[in-house]
């Protein structure tokens, strides 16, 4: 199965370059407590990796999903390194 990629930078920031099909969902939508839709229907054992910039917001929604029952989860840091793991 396909990974799911997030990128979790802001809208502007994805808008200048994401990696191709990745999701954009930036933090404040993990801190509503809830889920956000586009992950509704994701099995918790889907393969899921998250990056932005650095690694920092990144590393924050992964801990956002472990805490919604989400089991393999990868912090791809950014863009390039994801690039990389999906290229693997």
């Amino acid at each position: 199965m396909k990974p799911i990629v997030i990128d979790t930078r802001e809208d502007i920031e994805y808008a200048q370059g994401h990696v191709e099909g990745s999701l954009n969902i930036p933090p404040a939508l993990f801190m509503t407590g809830s889920i956000p839709q586009q992950l509704t229907d994701t099995p918790k054992d889907a393969v899921i990796i998250v990056y932005c910039r650095s690694g920092s917001r990144s590393n924050v929604v992964a801990h956002l999903l472990r805490q919604h029952g989400f089991t393999n989860i990868t912090n791809g840091i950014n863009q390039g390194n994801v690039q990389k793991l999906l290229a693997e």
